[in-house]
C-alpha cells in the first residue's frame, strides 16, 4: 500500500480541513496555535513531501533548499507574495494558492469598513460603553452620506467588482482605475466608468483599495495621492498592507487632507502605526477579509487539494507557476 504523503503544516486550520489531513496525510507541525518560528518551518520542511503554509510565512530559496525531495508549497491565501516562486520553479517545486473562494466576504468586509468609518459607528460604540452618553444631540457623531456619493475602486478585479455590486444597491456611481481597462461593454454592463489615476483621487468620497501587492503597487498610495484627493474622502483598504504608505497616511489624517480610514491590513503586518490606534476617526480589523467559517473551510479544502496532488504526482488545481515542467504532471 502506498504510504501518505508527509505534509508539515504551520497553522491550525479550520475542523473540517484538519480531519481530512489527518485522515488522507502524515501530519507534520509544531504548536499550530501559534505562528511557527524561522527553525520550526527548516525543520519541518526538512522531513515533509509537501508544506501547507500561511502568508505570514516567508518561504524563500534558502527554506526551499532544505530539502530537495519537496513537492509543492500550498498557500492558504489567495495571494502568495510570501513565497519566491522563481525559485521554487527554479527547483521543480509546485506553487498554489486559493483563489475564487473569498471573493464576497471579502467584498462583505470592505463594505463593512465603508459603513463603519463614514458613520462613525466604533466611535459611537465606544460612547455607549464608556457611560458617558448623554442621549440623542443634533451634532453628536456626525458622519458622511453614503447613498449617493461617488465610490473610485484602485484596482478592479473579482474583489473589487463584487464590491461595485453592493454599490450600486446605494446609488453610488463608480469610478474605477485598473492596469487593463475593461472594454466599454464591459464598462456599461457593470455601469463603472474609468478614470486616470491622478483624477480618480480628487473624484471620489470614497476609495477601495483593490489591488495585488508587487513592486509597482508598494506605496501606490502615498503622499501623492493623499494630496489629491477630497478631504471629506475615506480610504478603505482590503488588499495588501503595504500598497498604503502608513506613515502617509498618518500625515495625511492628522492634516485633514482625508477624513477617514477603513484598514484590514497593514504595512508591517500585525504591527501597526502607533497613531493610527490613537485616531478616532479610523476603524481598524485583524484582517478579516476571508474571516467567515465556510470560507476558510473551503480555503482550507483547496490548500489540501492542492498538496495531495502535487505529492501523488498530479497537477494541483490551482498552480501558481502553471510554466513548471520537469515534474510528474508535465
Amino acid at each position: 500500500m502506498t504510504s501518505k504523503p508527509k505534509i508539515f503544516l504551520t497553522r491550525r486550520l479550520p475542523p473540517k480541513t484538519m480531519d481530512r489531513l489527518q485522515s488522507d496525510a502524515t501530519l507534520l507541525h509544531c504548536d499550530l496555535d501559534r505562528s511557527v518560528t524561522r527553525q520550526e518551518l527548516i525543520d519541518g520542511v526538512k522531513q515533509a513531501d509537501g508544506l501547507i503554509c500561511l502568508l505570514t510565512d516567508q518561504i524563500d530559496a534558502e527554506l526551499l533548499d532544505v530539502n530537495p525531495a519537496l513537492r509543492v508549497v500550498s498557500n492558504y491565501a489567495v495571494g502568495y507574495n510570501n513565497i519566491d516562486v522563481d525559485a521554487a520553479s527554479a527547483r521543480k517545486i509546485a506553487v498554489t494558492n486559493t483563489p475564487d473562494v473569498l471573493t464576497d466576504c471579502t467584498a462583505d468586509l470592505a463594505w463593512a469598513l465603508l459603513m463603519a468609518s463614514a458613520r462613525r459607528v466604533v466611535e459611537g460604540d465606544r460612547l455607549v460603553r464608556s457611560g458617558q452618553w448623554q442621549g440623542w444631540e443634533p451634532l453628536q457623531l456626525l458622519g458622511a452620506e453614503v447613498s449617493g456619493a461617488t465610490i473610485g475602486f484602485v484596482g478592479f478585479g473579482r474583489i473589487a467588482k463584487a464590491t461595485a455590486r453592493r454599490a450600486h444597491a446605494f446609488d453610488m456611481p463608480i469610478r474605477y482605475w485598473n492596469r487593463t481597462r475593461l472594454s466599454p461593454d464591459q464598462e456599461n454592463k457593470l455601469g463603472v466608468e474609468y478614470r486616470p489615476l491622478d483624477d480618480l483621487w480628487g473624484e471620489c468620497d470614497f476609495l477601495s483599495v483593490h489591488v495585488a501587492l508587487c513592486d509597482q503597487t508598494r506605496h501606490l498610495i502615498s503622499t501623492a495621492a493623499f494630496e489629491k484627493m477630497k478631504s471629506t474622502a475615506t480610504l478603505i483598504n482590503t488588499s495588501r498592507g503595504p500598497v498604503v504608505d502608513e506613515a502617509a497616511l498618518v500625515t495625511a489624517l492628522e492634516n485633514g487632507q482625508i477624513a477617514a480610514a477603513g484598514l484590514d491590513v497593514y504595512e508591517q503586518e500585525p504591527l501597526v502605526q502607533p497613531a493610527l490606534l490613537q485616531m478616532p476617526n479610523v476603524v481598524l480589523a485583524p484582517h478579516l477579509g476571508s474571516s467567515t467559517i465556510k470560507t476558510r473551510t473551503r480555503m482550507g479544502d483547496l490548500a489540501v487539494e492542492n498538496c495531495l496532488a502535487a505529492c501523488t504526482g498530479k497537477r494541483p488545481p490551482n498552480l501558481v507557476n502553471t510554466g513548471l515542467t520537469g515534474t510528474a504532471w508535465s
